[in-house]
C-alpha cells in the first residue's frame, strides 16, 4: 500500500428526497434502511483519469425490521424485593 495521501476539502450535502428505503420481504416483514452521510470530502488537487472529481465520504446505515405480526420480545423488568424501599417511583411497572 502506498503512503501517498490525497488532500480533501469538506463539502456539505443536502438531502434530496427521503433517506429511508423500504423493502417488503417474502414473509411480509418490512425492512427500513435509513442512510445518512457523515463527512463528505472533494479532492483538492486530484481528479480521476477520466477527469471526474474524487470524493471521499462516510455513510451511516441503520436497518429496522417490522415483522408482519408486529410483535417482539424484551426482557422482563426486575421486581422489587422484600426489604427495599417501597417508594412508588421505585416499583416496577407491570400490567
Amino acid at each position: 500500500m502506498s503512503g501517498e495521501q490525497i488532500k480533501f476539502r469538506l463539502v456539505s450535502a443536502k438531502l434530496v428526497g427521503s433517506n429511508v428505503v423500504c423493502f417488503r420481504l417474502e414473509d411480509e416483514t418490512l425492512v427500513k434502511v435509513h442512510v445518512e452521510l457523515g463527512r463528505v470530502g472533494l479532492a483538492v488537487d486530484r481528479k480521476n483519469p477520466d477527469g471526474t472529481p474524487i470524493y471521499n465520504f462516510n455513510a451511516n446505515l441503520r436497518i429496522d425490521f417490522e415483522p408482519k405480526d408486529k410483535t417482539f420480545f424484551a426482557p422482563l423488568p426486575q421486581m422489587p424485593t422484600k426489604g427495599t424501599n417501597e417508594k412508588k417511583a421505585d416499583k416496577a411497572y407491570t400490567s
